[in-house]
């Protein structure tokens, strides 16, 4: 059975200080639902994480989800919901549920992010070295250009091409053209990491409807298919870290053969893009190219919505939105958006008919979470 992806539906502000984290979650989920030709009735499957309360238990009460039967909490940081994606698709195939609602928001620019939690089992071991999220990503980005001789120049593209879709986003929070320069003579925030090569923060959130393939041929929208998902977690190691790759380099094959599709196959790319280093190495893990050939791949215009491969043509998490640090849920509705054929007129992909959506969740440098997703049109 073939699974389907039926309403999407992205909240357009980014920054919203008069409502809660669950008054947001509740909106884009009703936008998704409304999105899909369905209503809270309809969902006897909920995906969540990071919600402020008693999680799943609280919120699907709040929402009006009766009946449900199958809730999924499961948390990857920037992954956690294209890891929901895969999951809801897996429960629906094997008939667990039929209608799966998968919601997210954060809040961090109202002082309402959800994120900080408890600290975990690291923590007291790596606290007192003062470690930032930039730096562990600067970490991974220093390596490959050791390695590689990847520079910050190649880096900047990548900035560049997100800069370039998000002009034609009228939600995005950074609407600004760049060129490279910009982006390398930008304050460095950790070495060799320029401010314009970090993502965003902004309040926000985004929901998606999964549904059987025989609930979608009752629905009047046009569906997008889950062909394939892959996940993993890749951490320290006890030191013995490899710095140039990602997870995406175990998800992402996982993900092909269970699609049976190849890089090759691929029209269009949704990658994470917390730092620009996120996007590079992805592309080389995911197999766009060889590993330590990412920067002259992406040099040249190859990610831009007329390039070799289309990437974040929202403007991604670099530009347009990056809700609570978990830009995988925007990702994965900018793939939507594509393989529909609705996304912005200047940067719609012709005949794109096979997205990927990458997801990280954690730091490079430490230990993160993977996950990818394929997703192809109704006809592919």
């Amino acid at each position: 059975m073939t699974v389907r992806i039926a309403g999407a539906y992205e909240h357009p502000l980014r920054r919203i200080p008069d409502r809660t984290v669950p008054q947001v979650i509740a909106e884009v989920a009703y936008g998704a639902l409304a999105d899909a030709g369905l209503g809270p009735a309809d969902v006897d499957g909920f995906f969540c994480s990071e919600v402020p309360g008693l999680g799943s238990v609280a919120m699907s009460d709040h929402l009006g989800l009766g009946g449900l039967s199958y809730v999924d909490v499961t948390e990857g940081g920037g992954a956690s919901y294209p890891m929901h994606v895969g999951h809801a698709a897996a429960a629906v195939a094997a008939g667990k549920c039929r209608v799966a609602l998968v919601a997210m928001a954060g809040l961090p620019l109202s002082g309402q992010g959800t994120t900080g939690g408890a600290r975990g089992p690291e923590h007291p071991y790596e606290a007192g070295y003062g470690i930032t999220t930039p730096a562990g990503y600067a970490l991974a980005a220093r390596r490959h250009m050791h390695e590689y001789g990847t520079t910050a120049e190649q880096l900047a593209e990548i900035k560049v091409a997100a800069a370039h879709h998000a002009q034609y986003n009228p939600n995005a929070k950074l609407r600004d053209p760049v060129t490279v320069e910009d982006v390398v003579n930008s304050p460095m925030i950790s070495d060799p990491l320029h401010r314009l090569d970090c993502c965003i923060t902004t309040d926000g959130g985004g929901a998606l409807v999964i549904v059987a393939e025989d609930v979608a041929r009752t629905l009047p929208r046009r569906t997008v298919k889950v062909l394939g998902h892959g996940e993993t977690i890749k951490h320290s190691e006890i030191g013995r870290l490899d710095l140039t790759h990602t997870g995406a380099a175990v998800s992402g094959p996982r993900a092909f053969a269970e699609a049976g599709l190849t890089p090759k196959d691929v029209d269009y790319v949704s990658i994470y893009d917390s730092f620009t280093i996120t996007v590079l190495m992805s592309l080389e893990d995911l197999g766009f190219c060889e590993k330590g050939k990412g920067g002259a791949f992406v040099t040249g215009g190859t990610l831009r919505a007329d390039g070799e491969l289309p990437f974040n043509t929202d403007g991604g998490g670099l530009c347009n939105n990056h809700p609570d640090s978990r830009g995988g849920m925007i990702r994965t509705i900018e793939a939507v958006r594509q393989l529909r054929d609705e996304a912005a007129p200047e940067v719609q992909v012709p005949g794109c008919r096979i997205g990927l959506v990458q997801g990280h969740g954690g730091n490079l440098g430490f230990r993160t979470a993977a996950a990818t997703l394929l997703l192809g049109a109704e006809d592919a």
